[in-house]
């Protein structure tokens, strides 16, 4: 489907810091934003404040019509809320899916390793924006001097945080996968998040997958200090520059 087209958007888990941010971009963009989540939190309460309807109760018999439903991977598949939009057939997107979408058209700088992504992130979105470049940036995060985790800005430039979680609960692939950065950072890559990954070949298997979706007239920026970074390269299709210490 195309976003554009999208003037009413439900969340499911609105309250998490990365759905929190997707909900103000499209409410930035004019589109009516409701959502659920199980608590009240110091974000759900700053949504609300900002004009977003948001629930705390599965009641399936007073949900909005809308014309996109987003969730992300702790929604279980036995959620009534899930269930209802998929019965009647709602079209369901994946944040993941989502950014991926509004990642096209653009030009897209993703951020990928398993640790600092939130704070490279955000020190490259401050870099472009000091230089007067506008960009539009989705940070799991909300950096001091930014103010926000999220921002529609004026130019071309999307500035992402790309993370190596699964994206469902019925689609196990990492994240970024679905997203089409023409540059891409990646920090690091340690064993992590072993509730989803068997050990860190199979976290090196998504990286792999990563850096194949960089097209060839892009980068890939790896941090040579690390070893497992190294090991991407002999995948890497797009050109590639070793940045470290050593």
């Amino acid at each position: 489907m195309e976003l554009k087209d999208v003037k009413r958007i439900y969340f499911i888990g609105i309250g998490g810091i990365g759905m929190s941010a997707l909900a103000r971009y499209f409410h930035s963009r004019g589109v009516a934003v409701a959502g659920y989540d199980r608590t009240e939190t110091p974000l759900c309460r700053e949504l609300a404040a900002e004009g977003m309807q948001i629930r705390y109760v599965e009641e399936v018999a007073s949900l909005p019509e809308v014309d996109l439903v987003v969730y992300t991977p702790a929604i279980p598949a036995t959620h009534q809320e899930l269930r209802h939009f998929q019965q009647q057939g709602t079209p369901l997107y994946k944040r993941s899916e989502v950014l991926g979408l509004i990642s096209r058209g653009m030009r897209t700088i993703a951020i990928g390793g398993t640790h600092g992504k939130t704070t490279t992130t955000s020190l490259l979105a401050w870099i472009f924006e000091s230089a007067g470049l506008a960009p539009s940036w989705l940070i799991g995060g909300i950096p001091n001097n930014l103010g926000q985790g999220c921002r529609l800005g004026d130019s071309k430039y999307f500035i992402l945080e790309g993370d190596e979680y699964d994206t469902a609960f019925f689609d196990k692939r990492s994240k970024f996968v679905h997203y089409l950065p023409e540059l891409l950072i990646v920090n690091n890559i340690e064993f992590d998040h072993a509730d989803i990954f068997r050990d860190l070949e199979d976290v090196m298997t998504s990286f792999r997958r990563l850096v194949q979706i960089v097209p060839g007239e892009g980068m890939v920026l790896l941090n040579a200090d690390d070893p497992n970074c190294r090991a991407l390269a002999e995948k890497c299709p797009a050109p590639m520059l070793e940045v470290g210490f050593s």
